[in-house]
Formats: structure tokens, C-alpha cells, sequence
């Protein structure tokens, strides 16, 4: 009545072994006491018990040895044929039927979830596919974190192409939840992959976008008609000039980690409004300037890394937490935050995560590097 091959391992073994306990104190309890009293709650008990838990076969044998424990005591008492005895008998079996049916109702419920699970998880690599490691010269590392358990895609997104005008990419998080969140990243990440092919400038991406999720925003009912709008940055990176452009449309600003440990914040020369807020004011969008040096890393995120708060309601802080610190790339670097943010929050999140590192690797260096611990600048 152990764990059988295809139960679940994460039951304890405590429950494991419950239901053989109950059947042997039931066994022991009708030995040591009179005739009059039954132990048919525990011999009940053990196949209640086991339904969640075991397979349908471990169920089964379980019930079977319920049973079995009943007739034997009443033989061994000499009251096979009594109203009592009977009753006993009927209730087990009866409950053993139910312990069945409650398992297989279980089973069934695990499959669609499974099932779910699986659909979940194509959904999110068509809509929101992992970027390649390396696009254009440059190296990319790519985190989604889910806040709730089992959710595979919310409202952030990524997206990075390799264009006729250098690396371009999108970090975004649109407003809201739900399937309309996640249609309207997929609307961003369609919109974001023809405009970034097609047009000259990065201000032209960041109107091909106002324009789709306006059109996004007149198809909609309701609140999201009108209050609908995603927060992003788009970042290009021309080959060979060791510079970032950037347009920042109400995103947390990108960071810069150069080589030796010196980290910059890349803030916007001027504020400007989340995408699909064009009803609310109208100027150029203006493209930023940075250099890129060879050696460096890039990090965009969503709000949910800089949001993230400990039990304290301290924010995480993702420039102080990073300032002097070195990573031999992109991986390593999403690696060590996924981990510090963790470790600043306990464990648990509020929002989801979106994080997407670019770095340029110095001339020559190899298209894959081994992980190597973080390192303190300057130990």
C-alpha cells in the first residue's frame, strides 16, 4: 500500500503510510475491545485517504484490504451473519465504490490540467517565442517569471530582430490581465516585428505601434476602450558604431553594465506617454543616444523587477544591487537577478517579470561563455 510507480512523489510519506495505519488500528482496536464496538471509521477512512493521493489501482487495493480486515474480524468474532456485521460490511464497501469514483474524478481533473499546462506552453512560445542567443553579433538572455503559480504569459513582452538597421528589440507591459493582456502583447510583438523591418528610424517603430494599439484600443469594449496603454522601450543597436538607441515610452529606464563593474542608467533626455495614450497628448517621439562599448550588457526589464518589495515593503533596486558587480554574460546575469530577487522577496511576487540582457562581446571573444560565479568588483 506503498507509493506505487505513477503516483505522485510529492506526497509525504506520512500519507503514504496513513492508510495502512488506519487499517491496522482499526484491526488492533476491534481485537482489544468488546464486541459491541466497531472500527468501521478507520477501515472507512483508509480508502478516503487514499483516493487523493494513490493511483486507482493503490485505491483499489487499499478498499480490498478494508474489506477484507472487516469479514476477517467478523469470522474471527463468530458474527458473520449479525445486523451489525452487515452494516459494517455494506458501509466500507460502499465507501471503497465512493473512494473510487473520488479517484477518478481526481485523475481525470490532473489530465486537463496537464492538457492545460501543455496548451499554456505553446501559447506562450507562439506568442511570446524565447529570442536566440545570439542575434547580430550581439548575445541575448531572455526570463519570463510568472507571479502565479502555473501561469505560463501575463502582460509582458520581449521581442529582438535583426533588421537592415541593426538589433532592434521591445520590452514592454501592457496594462491589465488576462486574455486581454495577452492579446494585446500579441498585437505589440506583431506590430513591433513588421514595423522593425520596415521602417527607417526608431521613433517610425514606436508610431507603428501607437497606431496598432489604437486600432487595438476602438475594437475593444468597455473600460480597456479607453484607459488601455503599454509602457515599453525600443532599443536599436547598429552594427559596428558601439551605440544603443533608445525611445522610452513610460518603461523603467534600461541599465548599462560595463565590463569593469561601472553600471549607468540610460534615462530618457525627455518624458513621453505609454504607448496607446496618443488621445492624451500628441509630440515627436525623440531617440536617445548611448554608448555601447564592447564588453557591456544591456538589461531591460518590466516593472515587476523594480516593484518587487520584501517583507519590509522595501523595493528591489536593480542599479544598486548591480553596481560593481561583474558577469561573464547575458545568462549569468538574468541567472543571479532571477535569484537575488527571489531572495529579496522570500520567495513570492505580486507581479510578473519580464527580463531581456544584450551584451557585446569584446573582439574575438567566443560565442558561448561558461558560467562562472558573480564577482564583486574590485575582490
Amino acid at each position: 500500500m506503498g507509493q506505487r510507480r505513477g503516483e505522485s512523489v510529492a506526497v509525504p510519506r506520512f500519507l503514504r503510510v496513513l492508510p495502512a495505519l488506519l487499517i491496522l488500528g482499526g484491526i488492533g482496536f476491534d481485537l482489544a475491545t468488546p464486541a459491541n464496538y466497531t472500527a468501521s471509521p478507520l477501515f472507512s477512512a483508509a480508502p478516503l485517504i487514499a483516493a487523493p493521493f494513490f493511483t486507482a489501482g493503490a485505491t483499489l487495493r487499499v478498499g480490498i484490504a478494508s474489506i477484507v480486515s472487516v469479514v476477517g474480524l467478523r469470522i474471527y468474532n463468530q458474527q458473520t451473519l449479525t445486523v451489525v456485521a452487515l452494516t459494517e460490511l455494506f458501509t466500507v464497501i460502499t465507501v471503497v465504490a465512493l473512494a473510487l469514483f473520488i479517484n477518478r474524478v481526481i485523475r481525470r481533473s490532473g489530465e486537463q490540467l496537464a492538457s492545460a499546462r501543455v496548451i499554456a506552453e505553446t501559447a506562450q512560445r507562439a506568442v511570446l517565442p524565447v529570442p536566440a542567443d545570439r542575434i547580430g553579433g550581439l548575445h541575448i538572455a531572455a526570463r519570463y517569471e510568472a507571479a502565479q503559480a502555473d501561469a505560463f504569459i501575463g502582460g509582458d513582452l520581449f521581442a529582438v530582430q535583426d533588421t537592415p538597421y541593426g538589433v532592434r528589440l521591445v520590452v514592454g507591459d501592457v496594462r491589465g490581465k488576462g486574455l486581454d493582456a495577452v492579446e494585446a502583447v500579441a498585437v505589440v510583438i506583431g506590430a513591433f516585428r513588421e514595423a522593425a523591418e520596415q521602417e527607417t528610424t526608431l521613433q517610425g517603430v514606436a508610431q507603428r505601434l501607437e497606431r496598432a494599439l489604437t486600432r487595438e484600443g476602438t475594437r475593444r469594449d468597455g473600460l480597456d476602450a479607453f484607459e488601455g496603454f503599454t509602457t515599453a522601450v525600443l532599443a536599436e543597436i547598429p552594427r559596428g558604431l558601439g551605440v544603443v538607441r533608445l525611445v522610452n515610452r513610460g518603461h523603467p529606464e534600461p541599465l548599462l553594465l560595463h565590463a569593469d563593474g561601472a553600471l549607468d542608467l540610460l534615462a530618457p533626455s525627455s518624458p513621453a506617454l505609454p504607448l496607446g495614450m496618443a488621445e492624451l497628448g500628441s509630440w515627436p517621439d525623440r531617440a536617445d543616444t548611448s554608448p555601447f562599448p564592447e564588453g557591456a550588457t544591456l538589461l531591460f526589464y518590466t516593472d515587476g523587477l523594480s516593484e518587487a518589495r520584501n517583507k519590509a515593503g522595501v523595493f528591489y533596486d536593480p542599479g544598486e544591487r548591480l553596481g560593481g558587480r561583474i558577469f561573464p554574460g547575458p545568462d549569468a546575469l538574468l541567472d543571479a537577478l532571477t535569484d537575488d530577487v527571489r531572495l529579496h522577496t522570500g520567495g513570492g511576487s505580486t507581479d510578473d517579470m519580464a527580463l531581456l540582457a544584450v551584451g557585446r562581446p569584446v573582439e574575438g571573444q567566443p560565442e558561448r561563455r561558461l558560467s562562472v560565479d558573480i564577482v564583486k568588483h574590485g575582490t
